[in-house]
């Protein structure tokens, strides 16, 4: 399995974006995917799962009402939609495969290689 990570970039506080996680494989829809982030200093620490089908999400309170995961099992891709970006919110975000949306990042499998976010206040 291979994860690819796009999207990621420099933008104003505020400001949105969008990160996209290309998967390999034919049985993508059987996985959930999540997505977390580490900053520099921190440890690694979750944003926001799906399930296999795309009826259940789960997000960290941190980005609740900003962030939206959703996935497109046709083309093996799950998104990030980020609004209202913070300064905080800058990190390397990662995709990841699980068997069910967890909040626990130990629970995912396989990893993408990440994408930088920066966000400049």
């Amino acid at each position: 399995v291979q994860l690819v990570e796009s999207g990621g970039g420099l933008v104003q506080a505020g400001g949105s974006l969008r990160l996209s996680c290309a998967a390999s494989g034919r049985t993508f829809s059987s996985y959930a995917m999540g997505w977390s982030r580490q900053a520099p200093g921190k440890e690694r620490e979750f944003v926001a799962a799906i399930s296999g089908s795309g009826g259940s999400t789960n997000y960290a309170d941190s980005v609740k009402g900003r962030f939206t995961i959703s996935r497109d099992n046709a083309k093996n891709t799950v998104y990030l939609q980020m609004n209202s970006l913070k300064p905080e919110d800058t990190a390397v975000y990662y995709c990841a495969r699980g068997n069910y949306p967890a909040s626990n990042i130990r629970h995912y499998d396989y990893w993408g290689q990440g994408t930088q976010v920066t966000v400049s206040s």
